[in-house]
């Protein structure tokens, strides 16, 4: 992979695309009308079939649909104007695709899979138990990967055994002497800060639910 994705290697992996470029182009048609139409999780796994099959190709766009101008000047130096602004128009016509393409670019550069990008969650209450409900789903670029509801104890089961998780992953790396690298433990005191911040609501919360006096 890390050939593939340095400087030098453009031209080869271009000129391999522009051989396949017709079938590439059907391709792109078919998958850019799946993701209007909300398939998302079928996408990704045709983006990561592709990878596997034809690197070029799927690199080619990927890269392409990032709107690089170091790489289509690099294509320019190594092949000419016309090979890349037939990949410029790829990035014009294809941006919905440029999510999706970047998603599985990265899983195959950094052993990512379905990377959470976000959560979404709406609140509601069950009336019958005397509790909120919440609804939530995380979020893969636009892929929903599942839907869950459960009370705010649940959930906050779900977010202790991540805790958890991250914790133990951080010890790994301090017993074995690996590094972190610094925008990772950068991002990881962003998220720290915020989940401290999240807790001291919740603290509040709970002492005022405790003083709140239950209704028979």
């Amino acid at each position: 992979m890390d050939d593939i994705e340095g400087e030098e290697m453009p031209g080869a992996i271009v000129e391999a695309f522009l051989e396949r470029e017709d079938g590439a182009r059907a391709l792109l048609k078919e998958l850019e009308k799946l993701t209007i139409e909300g398939h998302h999780d079928e996408v990704r796994e045709r983006l990561r079939n592709l990878a596997d099959s034809d690197e070029s190709v799927f690199y080619t766009v990927a890269i392409s649909l990032t709107n690089s101008r170091q790489f289509f000047g690099d294509v320019e130096a190594q092949l000419d104007v016309t090979a890349a602004d037939r990949l410029r128009d790829l990035a014009e016509t294809y941006p919905a695709l440029a999510e999706p393409f970047n998603v599985v670019r990265t899983e195959l550069a950094e052993d990512r899979h379905n990377p959470v990008t976000d959560t979404s969650y709406t609140v509601t209450y069950h009336h019958n138990i005397e509790a909120p409900m919440i609804t939530y789903s995380p979020l893969s670029g636009k892929q929903e990967l599942y839907e869950s509801r459960g009370t705010p104890s649940e959930v906050l089961r779900v977010s202790t055994d991540l805790a958890a998780a991250t914790t133990d992953a951080l010890d790994v790396a301090l017993e074995n002497d690996y590094s972190v690298n610094t925008e990772e433990l950068s991002e990881l005191i962003d998220r720290r800060e915020e989940l401290e911040t999240e807790l001291s609501r919740l603290r509040d919360q709970l002492d005022e639910l405790r003083r709140t006096p239950v209704e028979e």
